[in-house]
């Protein structure tokens, strides 16, 4: 394992590190898959996925089948607004609205997203992912 062309003993959540398979040939992988250990929890695709998002700076309403970019780790994924399930106070945490017909800028919602692809995540909390519609970043999630 190593990070930056510099030998680790280990990795932590947040790096981004690079290492060698035995006879696999660096011509077999391509960008975005997933390595995991078989026998202890191995890595799994989703078909959707539940997120908290908060609507940074988006010009106009956000509704169920919005399909921005998401990037999260090395995946660019386009993924679908299946449900927008929940608005809530994003200071307070307290539920606004349940199941609104739409969200917009300011607005923190729990929302049900659907890759166009398949796509391989963890249970995290608070992990960071970003949304993004034409290049410009609309969205902070976790």
């Amino acid at each position: 394992v190593e990070m930056h062309h510099e030998s680790l003993t280990e990795a932590v959540p947040g790096d981004n590190v690079g290492f060698n398979v035995k006879n696999v040939s660096v011509k077999e992988l391509r960008r975005g898959f997933v390595c995991g250990d078989s026998k202890d929890t191995p890595p799994k695709s989703t078909e959707k996925f539940t997120a908290q998002v908060i609507v940074l700076n988006h010009p106009g309403q956000i509704c169920n089948g919005y399909t921005p970019v998401l990037d999260c780790h090395t995946a660019h994924i386009a993924c679908k607004f299946l449900e927008i399930k929940e608005k809530y106070d994003r200071r307070s945490g307290k539920k606004l609205e349940d199941n609104p017909k739409f969200i917009k800028s300011g607005d923190a919602a729990i929302v049900e997203l659907v890759p166009s692809k398949p796509m391989c995540g963890e249970t995290f909390s608070f992990q960071n992912f970003f949304l993004f519609d034409s290049s410009l970043l609309f969205f902070r999630a976790v």
